[in-house]
């Protein structure tokens, strides 16, 4: 699946939402999110840029995706349809 080139850092946090993922602090650029979906907490940092790069969506992607214990490309398929 191709990723959106054009993401911001906000909108890949309300993405998040549905996952549980809820702002806990934000510092400066930086987004610390936390989400206890499963049942023990994982938190993430996503930076607050205009546009997302592609290895920071992947990376970031990745994070979220083995703490869910899903596919990277059924998460992206979830998040981007």
């Amino acid at each position: 699946m191709k990723l959106p080139r054009d993401l911001s850092g906000k909108d890949f946090v309300q993405l998040l939402h549905p996952y549980g993922y809820v702002i806990v602090r934000q510092h400066g650029s930086h987004i610390r999110l936390v989400s206890n979906f499963r049942g023990t907490p994982h938190h993430v940092t996503v930076p607050d840029h205009p546009e997302l790069k592609i290895g920071t969506l992947r990376a970031l992607l990745r994070l979220v995706s083995e703490y869910l214990e899903m596919d990277i490309s059924t998460l992206a398929q979830e998040l981007f349809g």
